[in-house]
């Protein structure tokens, strides 16, 4: 059983180094481009099925993957695997949040989150919850996870050697891909942050 999770492309805000959270923006040029090249990577991959984040930016991107990778199959929605919720700091770039903002990525594990918003552990739970199911499915086949940065990095923390290492060093890129196989029910990471474009076009805006 192979599972590829996978962050949307680029958003506007992304580019901005804004906090998006729920807000449900869509992808830029730029997103689309790096969905249709990482898509076409993929040509000759069969995936048997596909989650997605409810969210549009999340949704665009498996829509270009599948089409891209000449998979015609359906997505089927998660709310389990959408983005973390950053409340009241939803669209407030994060060098604007405060201390809270800075210890969501210096020592994430014990933010408390914003104000109306969730937590790391919160989203930790509900992502591994969605992992584990589909882990225990024991199948023998391809899935497609498309989902976000923060909700990726909750998903795969599980599985790390160093749990406490929640970010990896940074943020997801965007249309790259966590990489889990999985057997008997056991499931372990064979890739994190891999991408099929260009490196110099891998960018963290969140550095």
């Amino acid at each position: 059983m192979k599972i590829y999770i996978m962050r949307h492309g680029e958003t506007a805000l992304n580019t901005k180094g804004v906090l998006q959270g729920r807000l449900d923006e869509p992808l830029n040029e730029n997103g689309r481009a790096l969905a249709e090249v990482t898509g076409r990577a993929l040509k000759g991959l069969h995936f048997d099925g596909c989650f997605s984040s409810p969210l549009n930016r999340a949704m665009e991107t498996a829509e270009i993957i599948l089409r891209e990778s000449a998979n015609d199959i359906s997505i089927a929605v998660d709310e389990r695997i959408t983005e973390i919720s950053f409340g009241a700091m939803e669209g407030v770039n994060i060098y604007e949040t405060g201390e809270e903002g800075l210890r969501l990525f210096k020592d994430p594990l014990n933010s408390r989150g914003f104000a109306g918003g969730e937590s790391i552990p919160e989203v930790c739970e509900r992502t591994q919850a969605f992992l584990k199911e589909l882990v225990a499915r024991d199948d023998g086949k391809t899935y497609l996870v498309s989902t976000h940065g923060c909700a990726m990095r909750g998903m795969i923390n599980y599985l790390l050697d160093d749990p406490s290492d929640f970010w990896i060093g940074h943020a997801p890129y965007n249309c790259s891909f966590t990489i889990v196989d999985a057997e008997g029910g056991r499931a372990r990471i064979t890739d994190i942050d891999k991408i099929y474009y260009d490196k110099d076009k891998a960018v963290d805006y969140f550095k």
